[in-house]
């Protein structure tokens, strides 16, 4: 996950960003506990709402703490604690593993490859803990790749392989209702990927780097070959391909806001709503408006 589940400040209730950000505090604290304090560093937005989205059918009320931390070492902060957020927090640190041998594999990063050594054996704690989790991850992660090495042309080919393994996420996760959060899972991994494509045009192509949407609407700019859009810019690629992609991204959000109405929502509901509609919704639009604003650490503390 990349950054881009994250609640929309302006429009959230004191009471329920401060419970938030109980949950992201939570999931900091478990890692920091569990594994020490570099893998902290793996903790992002998209945890602490995974982590609200899988508690909020559990009927066991929160008991949030107030505590000191490394970060916010003066004023104490509420943190809370739970399963679904020690989910989170193992989940965080199996993906940022995968990320390290991608980046270590793709880009021969020195750092990469060095974090990597440090993380292998949590990593090979958690695989026991999850083993399917890990396996169906890796199956869906190397379907990825490959269609990433071979420049697929397909989107729905590239964002369906991203989709599984969100969908395998969301199923593990679950205590209950395994099928409707694995299609949560799905949809928001086809946001997702879709998301991050439109937002990295372009890097990708100054980079010439892979991105489905340069190949699947036939982006000309990088090639120099004759074709009617051989001087095509990346802004008028952008609003050639806007209409499409604004439609594919509506239909994803409108499918993930289906399924969790059809929950049973016994608390969090205030913040999950304001995620949905609001932090997701205004991250789309930005997007696909190409405001010039700085892309998000997804590993930014609150």
């Amino acid at each position: 996950m990349l950054g881009y589940v994250r609640i929309y400040k302006p429009d959230m209730k004191v009471r329920e960003y401060e419970l938030y950000c109980g949950y992201y505090c939570g999931i900091c604290k478990y890692i920091g506990k569990e594994y020490g304090q570099l893998p902290r560093m793996a903790l992002s937005y998209d945890a602490a709402f995974l982590a609200v989205l899988l508690d909020s059918v559990i009927a066991d009320p929160d008991r949030p703490t107030r505590e000191h931390c490394i970060v916010h070492h003066i004023n104490k902060r509420t943190v809370v604690r739970n399963e679904s957020i020690a989910f989170a927090g193992d989940l965080m640190l199996i993906l940022a593993w995968f990320k390290l041998l991608d980046d270590a594999h793709d880009e021969g990063k020195t750092s990469a490859k060095a974090a990597a050594l440090l993380l292998r054996p949590i990593y090979r704690k958690l695989e026991k803990k999850y083993p399917d989790l890990c396996k169906g991850i890796a199956t869906h992660l190397s379907e990825l790749s490959a269609l990433e090495e071979n420049h697929c042309a397909s989107l729905d080919a590239a964002a369906e392989a991203f989709a599984k393994i969100m969908e395998v996420i969301f199923r593990e996760g679950a205590s209950c209702l395994h099928e409707t959060f694995a299609e949560i899972g799905y949809h928001l991994g086809k946001w997702i990927y879709l998301i991050d494509a439109l937002d990295d045009i372009e890097e990708n192509i100054e980079n010439k780097t892979y991105n489905p949407l340069l190949y699947r609407f036939d982006y000309r700019g990088m090639n120099s070959g004759s074709s009617e859009r051989a001087d095509e810019t990346a802004d008028e690629f952008r609003s050639r391909i806007r209409d499409r992609a604004s439609f594919n991204l509506f239909h994803y959000l409108a499918i993930i806001s289906e399924k969790i109405e059809s929950l049973d929502i016994k608390k969090n509901k205030g913040i999950i709503e304001n995620v949905v509609y609001f932090g997701m919704n205004n991250k789309t639009r930005e997007i696909l408006e190409h405001k010039e604003t700085k892309k998000e650490n997804p590993n930014e503390s609150i």
